[in-house]
């Protein structure tokens, strides 16, 4: 591109600046021979005019012109002084008187028009030029010709060293202009080459690769862009390699959940085929596989349950917080009174919005989370209030919380703070994966707030009224 665009222009530049030499040079030359012309004719109307005087003033005085036109003649033979006026006089076709005796005269000098018209041409004598004007005496003098030649050869030497002289100059300046120009593209092109650089770097994945932007210019501005565009894809390379990273440790996670249950059930199963059990010890193994199988199953309707969530439509209806909350507590009865777990309600909002199915089970996971987190005797609280103009739900727990690493992972599938203790109450750690989308699902956000040994506070905030 960018040698392209040089030779380009260099080409047009060259065209154009020889075309305009050409032309000046022309005009030039076109005046040259017309100023020669114009002399010429000029001082051979006067020759011939002051001639033709002599010639009646000889015969008013009763004197044959025969006799005395050689000295007649020779008067007008200094006519220039530079000596570029060559004379020639012809009676009829005979040349009478001639004071250019080095140029051999050529009878296609004598160019008579039979209207007495002076005829003009260039002649090429002896390596000189000539302006060639031929005409006839006035009457009654028309049998005499004379021929005038005005030497032009300096001012075509003249003309043709300054036409040298321009397409030299005019060398000289294309050289100039093309190493001229050649720079400047350099300059014009460098952005366009670190343009091209970068993209391939980040191509090759250095997606941190950015343009220097400086100035106010158009060239700054198309930096600042490409900038930006980079740091979009850099952004977006990050999100997908983040999601790819998730993607990949949800099926290495799903593996493992998966291949814990069947193991087992698989280790039974052959027990039962190959040992001779009495009935305790195979009621105790088709017990556990039973156990197991409902654990597969829980986690299977959870996933479905996921997956529904992020393309199925909710139902908005207006859900009363009072009715929801004693709606929870009986569903987690038994296990509040397993753990003898105080729970304790305070709302300055009536109603909130969305999907009552989903609601529930948004509290429900997170208030059984709260029990799990708690030793007997312990305390969860749930409070809705108003916060920054929003309303805000707040679960709180005084279990044994999580240090503050853990909380971005939380919500992750198959994420377990404590495995030990998620394995022994059967959990899938898929709970609170359903809980953040449930909140998503109804335009809210959900935070964790938690410290080792200091319990855990959940925070639903909607944004919607």
């Amino acid at each position: 591109m960018k040698y392209r665009t040089f030779f380009t222009t260099l080409l047009l530049f060259l065209i154009s600046f020889n075309i305009g030499i050409f032309m000046i040079t022309f005009t030039m030359f076109k005046e040259t021979i017309k100023n020669a012309e114009e002399r010429s004719l000029m001082e051979h109307y006067i020759l011939t005019s002051a001639i033709a005087k002599d010639f009646q003033a000889v015969e008013s005085r009763g004197i044959h012109i025969e006799g005395v036109i050689d000295s007649l003649l020779h008067q007008y033979s200094n006519f220039s002084g530079d000596k570029k006026v060559r004379l020639a006089f012809y009676q009829n076709d005979q040349m009478i008187y001639s004071n250019g005796q080095e140029i051999v005269w050529k009878s296609n000098l004598l160019k008579r028009s039979e209207e007495g018209n002076r005829q003009v041409s260039f002649q090429k004598l002896d390596n000189h030029t000539y302006v060639n004007v031929s005409g006839n005496l006035p009457a009654p003098y028309e049998a005499y010709t004379m021929v005038y030649l005005y030497e032009t050869t300096e001012a075509i030497v003249a003309w043709e060293k300054m036409k040298n002289m321009l397409y030299t100059v005019g060398f000289i300046l294309s050289i100039l202009l093309a190493i001229g120009l050649l720079l400047l593209l350099g300059q014009i092109f460098k952005p366009l080459s670190q343009i091209s650089q970068t993209s391939r770097n980040i191509a090759a994945g250095a997606y941190d690769t950015r343009l220097p932007a400086s100035g106010n210019d158009e060239l700054a501005e198309m930096a600042q862009s490409f900038n930006y565009m980079a740091e979009e894809i850099q952004r977006q390379m990050v999100e997908l390699t983040t999601a790819a990273e998730k993607k990949q440790q949800f099926i290495d996670n799903f593996a493992h959940e998966l291949n814990t249950p069947l193991t087992a059930i698989y280790g039974y199963a052959e027990y039962l085929q190959k040992a001779a059990l009495d009935e305790d010890d195979r009621l105790s193994a088709i017990s556990y596989i039973m156990s197991e199988s409902r654990r597969m199953h829980v986690m299977a309707n959870q996933l479905l349950d996921l997956a529904n969530l992020k393309n199925d439509q909710i139902v908005w209806e207006a859900q009363n917080l009072t009715d929801l909350f004693q709606s929870v507590k009986q569903t987690l009865h038994n296990r509040i009174l397993e753990k003898d777990i105080q729970m304790e309600f305070s709302s300055e909002i009536d109603v909130i919005y969305g999907d009552a199915y989903l609601l529930k089970s948004l509290f429900v996971n997170l208030m059984d989370n709260a029990i799990k987190a708690c030793g007997t005797g312990g305390q969860i609280s749930m409070d809705a209030v108003w916060e920054a103009g929003k309303k805000t739900i707040c679960i709180r727990d005084n279990g044994k919380g999580m240090p503050p690493e853990t909380i971005q992972h939380i919500t992750d599938p198959f994420y377990r703070v404590e495995k030990s203790r998620n394995r022994k109450e059967g959990g899938t750690g898929l709970g609170l994966s359903i809980c953040k989308q449930i909140v998503l699902r109804h335009d809210a956000e959900l935070k964790f707030i938690s410290h080792a040994g200091e319990g855990t506070t959940a925070k639903i905030i909607f944004t919607t009224s």
